[in-house]
């Protein structure tokens, strides 16, 4: 029997025609000694052909009339043990068996005394005419099964790339996927072209995930603390396994190379601080840091540049930086009453002697308000609608701005289109990221914003909806005043499919005096990912428990107000769909076990979806959600 590790449920598929055709088989050597001579003698009565010594060299010539006699062999030997069990003994004899008494025997014995005079009177032995037998009885034909079975699943052991089998027929192999092999209901398109590198392969959701992408077809790397047998045994011999720590980016060059996607499953293995931040804030940045150097290698080896890189807007490091930002100020009431109430403002953009880019300055008129703008100059070639928002890396005292974008044909700038997002930033340095698509018109009337047309670019900063910085600094800030320290902006690339997907948690589950700091080194690494510039998905599950997956259904969530647990095989099962999901990118979201909410505390109503095979049922769950949240 061949056996097949992280064969999941697919091996129980095919587990239960073997278990028929073995039941088969022991039906058949149950039978008893007395029984078998029982059932020679009613077949040959008192001419067995082993006291004739026939010749079956001449018989096995004859293929066709050695079927014929096997069959018959067959049909006479059940024909008569049902006539044993039904008739009585004492029961008088059909004029049937007078007749075969007689000498003058039916069509099918008819048949046989055809083919005995045929063979001669060569020798024979026991064990050849058994073997005759063997081919068409139960017994033969439920181990001649299971050879067969266990052919076909060594083939598909080899297809999968699930099992230590090696392939010897790669011909046969192809031949079973086109003719609708038991490996075409799991084929994923364009899987074998895709390597996916599983970082944390040995956690409880990695060791699944390696498993089913490699029952889909990819070619899976693994990336490994240690390399030793225990580890590397663990994971199916068709995995690459790379060693590797994600705190040492020199360690990760040679891991992503190759790599289309990353799936990262890793968690630091204490509640120790340094240890949190190694892995679960520090490993996410050397991981989308050296996925983004191999692709930038790639496109430079191909004289062109990585369709996941962001483009470069403005990057303040020197003073020449500043050239073509220009200082505007307004109100939004342009009144008489208004300058009544015109307290003055002011504002500067300049370069400081540590180094930074600095746009400060404070509002105290009515409505007012101060904005930086710069028209846009972008290299030649490159136009934002290949790409799906802006980040901006910045620092300051926590302010909340208005980006406004304005798009229009060049050739005349009284066609432009005004277009706002509001953003907010934290005390100390942040990264913003913008998608085109939460940028409103100002006139309603106006049609969505095309990022082809955008050719103005400005920050504006006003007192009205400023809330106070969470914090001992809070109460004694002016909400009148802002500092902005600029480092550089930049353009989002787009895509349709997920380039990183990382595994993180709700913070559900987790002792309360480790929590906090376990969810800050989680939210750390989030923000990592989300200014990468790849797209991502992160999947945040609820306590992790050890059950089959595709059993109960599932929420799916914003907002971290789920309570129940999953699965880690349902989590697996939705990282690997959402390798090729375009609902998927871009996204952050909670999952759990569906759940009836306390009474009174129904805040929101509950969508489950059941985890079907034969559907994709995460296409619907994140359709709904928000991106970039």
């Amino acid at each position: 029997m061949i056996t097949s590790r992280g064969g999941g449920s697919f091996s129980s598929h095919f587990t239960k025609p073997r278990q028929e055709t073995s039941h088969c088989g022991e039906t058949g050597t149950r039978m008893s000694t007395a029984a078998s001579a029982a059932l020679s003698s009613s077949i040959f009565g008192g001419n067995h052909p082993c006291s004739h010594r026939l010749n079956w060299r001449d018989l096995s010539s004859s293929p066709q009339e050695v079927k014929v006699c096997q069959w018959s062999f067959l049909t006479r030997a059940a024909s008569s043990v049902d006539k044993q069990k039904k008739s009585p003994p004492q029961k008088k004899k059909s004029k049937r068996k007078e007749v075969q008494e007689e000498g003058k025997l039916p069509q099918e014995s008819g048949e046989i005394q055809e083919v005995l005079p045929a063979a001669g009177t060569a020798t024979s032995s026991v064990s050849s005419i058994k073997n005759r037998i063997e081919e068409v009885s139960p017994i033969g034909l439920g181990r001649r099964s299971r050879q067969i079975f266990d052919e076909v699943w060594r083939k598909f052991s080899g297809l999968g790339q699930i099992s230590r089998t090696t392939r010897t027929d790669d011909d046969e192999a192809v031949l079973l996927l086109k003719e609708g092999g038991p490996m075409c209901e799991f084929a994923i398109p364009g899987a074998q072209n895709t390597t996916v590198l599983v970082v944390g392969a040995t956690s409880r959701v990695g060791r699944i995930v390696v498993r089913k992408l490699m029952l889909r077809g990819y070619t899976v790397k693994a990336l490994v603390r240690n390399d030793d047998k225990e580890v590397v045994e663990m994971l199916p011999t068709a995995v690459e396994v790379v060693k590797g720590d994600v705190g040492e980016p020199s360690t990760l060059k040679t891991a992503v190379e190759g790599c289309n996607k990353v799936i990262y499953c890793a968690t630091a293995r204490s509640s120790i601080t340094g240890d949190l931040n190694r892995v679960d804030h520090l490993g996410v940045y050397n991981i989308t840091k050296a996925l983004q150097d191999y692709n930038n290698k790639l496109a430079q080896l191909r004289a062109g540049k990585s369709s996941k890189s962001k483009l470069l807007i403005s990057k303040f490091k020197s003073e020449d930086a500043l050239d073509g930002w220009e200082i505007r100020q307004g109100t939004y009431f342009q009144d008489v009453i208004a300058a009544k109430y015109d307290g003055g403002m002011d504002a500067k953009f300049e370069f400081t002697e540590e180094g930074a880019a600095v746009f400060s300055g404070y509002v105290f008129t009515r409505g007012g308000y101060i904005e930086l703008s710069k028209k846009l100059s972008l290299p030649l070639g490159c136009t934002l609608d290949r790409y799906e928002g802006i980040v901006f890396s910045v620092g300051g005292n926590g302010r909340s701005y208005v980006i406004i974008l304005e798009a229009g044909p060049l050739a005349d700038m009284s066609q432009s289109k005004l277009y706002f997002a509001r953003i907010s930033t934290k005390v100390g340095f942040c990264r913003v990221r913008v998608p085109f698509s939460s940028f409103r018109p100002v006139n309603p009337e106006d049609p969505t914003l095309d990022p082809f047309l955008v050719h103005t670019l400005t920050i504006r900063f006003e007192p009205r909806r400023q809330k106070p910085v969470d914090g001992p600094v809070g109460g004694k800030q002016d909400l009148r005043s802002f500092q902005l320290i600029l480092e550089y902006i930049k353009a989002l690339p787009t895509g349709q499919e997920t380039d990183f997907i990382l595994v993180s948690c709700t913070g559900s589950g987790i002792e309360p005096n480790r929590r906090e700091q376990v969810l800050k080194a989680k939210k750390a690494g989030e923000d990592l990912l989300r200014r990468s510039g790849l797209g991502y998905t992160i999947i945040r599950p609820g306590p992790l428990m050890e059950e089959p997956g595709g059993q109960r259904a599932l929420i799916f969530d914003q907002g971290n107000r789920i309570s129940q647990g999953i699965s880690c095989a349902d989590v697996a099962d939705i990282c690997v769909k959402a390798l090729h999901d375009s609902t998927a990118r871009n996204k952050s979201f909670d999952v759990c076990y569906e759940y009836v909410a306390e009474p009174g505390k129904e805040l929101y109503e509950l969508v489950a979806h059941l985890p079907d095979k034969a559907n994709n049922y995460l296409t619907p769950a994140l359709s709904v959600l928000e991106k970039n949240t």
